[in-house]
């Protein structure tokens, strides 16, 4: 980690995991690093923020890899609040998941503060019987103020093919109601896997559209996170037939 000033970081944490004996996963690297705190539990690992942030000027970055016959289960203890630095900087958080297991990622809300200028890019490189779940929840802004500037990517591919190249663009124009409209909360969940297709169908609130390969996008806009849960959760269930 560096620090260019009281403010500012640069943070780089990664972990990997493997198959272990008995068909347990085993974590073989686990390297937290500034803000970004790596916590080990019986029920998955959790994200910890050590600091306050994502300040603007901080650059992140979590490397993620799972081997083949792994599960890893990644949440977080809180939602992120993305804040504005000093000098109007960008904040940047990058996250690189290389997976040949199974992954589960989803952690608590990003909530974009105003006047944030935050950019989250996220890269999951799937191996041939790799499967996935990947959660992402945005809330604009804090209760009673209008949110900052924050774009949100997910590129997903197996082997050299394409899966998912989803983008949520927070700026002036995401108030409009051809994009979010009244909605104070917006998220997603990539469901990638065997038997995982069908059509396309929409509940309220929420939507589920079936990807290239075997997966599905399930997106939702809200007013408040907790019925965005409620409603990415029904888009899941109506998905695996519950």
């Amino acid at each position: 980690m560096t620090v260019a000033d009281t403010r500012v970081f640069t943070a780089h944490a990664a972990v990997t995991a493997e198959p272990g004996p008995h068909g347990r996963t085993r974590l073989t690297r686990l390297r937290s690093d500034g803000p970004i705190a790596l916590r080990e539990t019986p029920d998955g690992l959790y994200i910890v923020g050590a600091g306050a942030g994502p300040l603007g000027g901080d650059r992140l970055r979590l490397d993620i890899v799972v081997g083949a016959g792994a599960s890893l289960r990644i949440r977080s203890v809180a939602a992120a609040l993305a804040l504005p630095g000093t000098a109007g900087e960008e904040s940047l958080f990058t996250i690189d998941a290389r997976v040949r297991g199974h992954l589960d990622f989803a952690p608590e809300p990003t909530v974009a503060a105003r006047g944030c200028l935050h950019r989250a890019v996220s890269e999951v490189r799937l191996g041939p019987d790799a499967t996935l779940r990947w959660s992402e929840e945005l809330v604009l802004g804090r209760y009673g103020e209008e949110p900052g500037r924050h774009v949100s990517r997910l590129d997903v591919t197996r082997g050299d093919r394409p899966v998912l190249r989803h983008e949520l663009r927070l700026d002036g124009s995401a108030r409009s109601r051809a994009v979010l409209g009244d909605a104070r909360a917006a998220g997603a969940v990539v469901r990638i896997g065997p038997g995982l297709t069908g059509t396309a169908l929409g509940g309220e609130g929420f939507g589920v559209m079936p990807l290239a390969a075997e997966g599905v996008l399930v997106t939702a806009l809200a007013a408040d996170s907790a019925e965005l849960r409620r409603r990415l959760e029904k888009g899941e269930q109506v998905l695996t037939g519950q």
